[in-house]
């Protein structure tokens, strides 16, 4: 597919390159804190994907195309491959990547998350609804918002990486990401795309939590369809966010797979 959206991305440090993809609601400074010890060895992208952070919004989040937009960013910073980490949603783009583009990709490490389906629509749906349904004009600040969203979201995590996605826009506060697109499109979101085979002469890590629903035995399944060299770390006692719940056995681990080495 030709027609992907052009992301924005920070792009720091020097060496080869590692790409750090998000999840839903996320933006590339989510990865913040994690790319900073990377710097020193690697130059480290962080894009934001379609329809988050400072990236063009549009109505399609198929898979395909948003793997396509970031072999468009590696193309246009002159990167021929590069290590790609991606959690829940982005990890879905790089292993789409990873299967229609495998000559980009050196390594990688998906953060909780399968190559499957999943029926999480009730969940996201409540949580998209739940910020549309706040009167942004009205709230006078975050503090305001976020009493909002507690009375649908019990999670404190949850409602400040959601908030992470409030700004100022023509002196009021609005959400930066497009919730009417994302509330179409979560059933693609949550889908996978049909069609893709199997890569199995790369380097693959998946990292997934143990207190986390997201890699059962159908998602170790998957996994082993679609990526047969994986291999499958579990962090016991951990959640979906990995990276922020056990952010030292996350950056250790990420460190280490990096640093094996490099693949023809």
């Amino acid at each position: 597919m030709t027609d992907s959206v052009e992301l924005a991305s920070a792009d720091s440090g020097e060496g080869p390159a590692l790409v750090m993809l998000h999840g839903l609601y996320g933006s590339g400074n989510n990865w913040r804190g994690i790319a900073r010890p990377f710097e020193a060895s690697h130059r480290v992208l962080r894009p934001d994907l379609r329809n988050h952070g400072q990236s063009p919004h549009c109505a399609d989040m198929d898979y395909r195309r948003m793997a396509a937009d970031i072999v468009a960013l590696l193309d246009r910073k002159g990167i021929d491959r590069a290590d790609i980490m991606g959690h829940s949603m982005g990890g879905k783009v790089a292993m789409t990547l990873a299967l229609t583009a495998p000559s980009r990709l050196r390594r990688l490490m998906v953060v909780d998350i399968a190559p499957m389906a999943y029926n999480h629509e009730v969940e996201h749906g409540g949580i998209i609804r739940a910020m549309q349904a706040i009167d942004l004009a009205a709230a006078p600040g975050r503090d305001a918002v976020d009493r909002e969203l507690a009375t649908t979201i019990s999670h404190p995590m949850i409602r400040q990486f959601l908030l992470t996605n409030l700004q100022r826009r023509d002196n009021q506060w609005a959400w930066r990401i497009p919730l009417d697109i994302l509330a179409d499109q979560l059933p693609v979101i949550q889908g996978w795309p049909e069609g893709l085979g199997s890569l199995a002469d790369r380097p693959v890590r998946c990292l997934h939590g143990g207190a986390s629903d997201y890699v059962a035995a159908a998602g170790r399944a998957a996994i082993a369809r679609h990526f047969p060299a994986a291999g499958i770390i579990r962090y016991d006692g951990v959640g979906h966010w990995l990276h922020a719940e056990a952010p030292q056995r996350f950056t250790d681990d990420l460190k280490d797979f990096v640093a094996e080495d490099d693949h023809p």
